[in-house]
């Protein structure tokens, strides 16, 4: 086992499944034997705010606080909030990013404007993976599982069992949509091969 934590940022706005994403990779990775932590910061998340988790795991962990220019993984459920945390991405980290735009009041008042190039800015220092997850939950009939399908495509960067995933998936979502979680994360892992 790999003594140097994984350091993973999550990062979105409330009502995406932040949380429900995070806590499925940290059980999957305890399943896996891992020491994990994990630390969440809400901002206004119920009224579109900022959300954004930290999971580290490795064969022991201290702390669930990742520095600025460390994480191994920037897993973005939208544009703007992956430029926003982009800084936490250690050089040539890996970003993959959800391609959706949802407009923060700074926006929708008119007093910024909605940054036209982040998957450019973005490319610059990091692997960028931009994925088009709220068309394949669209098309799966449940906008719901776009966190799932974007967990399906963080696990092909991550050295964990499929078996694991769906352990996780089975213990933190209900009953009645497991199936579909399940489908979902096997939709984002066929998404994309990792080099």
């Amino acid at each position: 086992m790999n003594a140097r934590s994984v350091n993973i940022i999550i990062c979105g706005v409330g009502g995406q499944g932040i949380i429900l994403a995070s806590n499925v990779l940290c059980h999957t990775a305890f399943l896996e034997g891992f020491d994990v932590k994990k630390s969440e910061v809400h901002g206004m998340a119920q009224r579109g705010g900022t959300v954004i988790t930290h999971v580290k795991y490795g064969s022991k962990v201290y702390s669930p606080l990742i520095a600025e220019g460390t994480a191994d993984f920037l897993l973005a459920f939208e544009k703007l909030e992956a430029l926003r945390y982009s800084h936490y991405l250690k050089d040539n980290g890996i970003a993959m990013v959800n391609d959706r735009e949802i407009p923060p009041m700074s926006v929708l008042i008119g007093a910024a404007e909605y940054p036209t190039d982040i998957p450019k800015q973005l490319d610059k220092h990091c692997r960028l993976y931009l994925v088009k997850a709220e068309k394949i939950a669209h098309d799966m009939g449940n906008i719901r599982v776009v966190n799932v399908v974007l967990l399906g495509v963080l696990s092909r960067a991550l050295q964990f069992s499929t078996d694991s995933w769906k352990r996780a998936i089975r213990s933190n979502v209900k009953a009645r949509y497991v199936d579909l979680n399940i489908s979902a994360f096997h939709k984002g892992r066929d998404l994309v091969q990792m080099a």
